[in-house]
């Protein structure tokens, strides 16, 4: 999958499209992604000790993962803070990582 955890991440499609968000979740075998911010629904909730009063609880439903872009932190990049398509690169030592095509500068996700 080309998005990760903790990624910043732009909707390109959908009613959210545009909006700018940080993955709080992947789902791999469902190849979707739960972004903190987007895509709200309402969920109806028994009332239980952890939850004393119930009712409707506002809160992300997944997205598909082919929906959202990763967004370019170089300050340099043409697309500096738009979503961009992600590849991949070797280095010497074996290791691999995400560059963005069109500066190809490394994409690194915040922790």
């Amino acid at each position: 999958m080309h998005v990760r955890r903790n990624d910043i991440i732009q909707v390109v499609a959908g009613d959210d499209s545009g909006k700018t968000g940080k993955i709080l979740d992947v789902i791999t075998k469902q190849n979707r992604v739960i972004v903190e911010g987007i895509n709200y629904i309402q969920k109806h909730v028994k009332r239980s000790e952890k939850n004393q009063q119930g009712g409707r609880v506002q809160m992300e439903a997944p997205i598909q993962a082919s929906n959202v872009l990763v967004v370019c932190q170089n300050k340099n990049c043409e697309k500096s803070g738009k979503g961009v398509r992600t590849g991949r690169k070797f280095l010497d030592n074996g290791d691999k990582i995400r560059v963005c095509y069109k500066c190809g500068s490394e994409i690194i996700a915040p922790d």
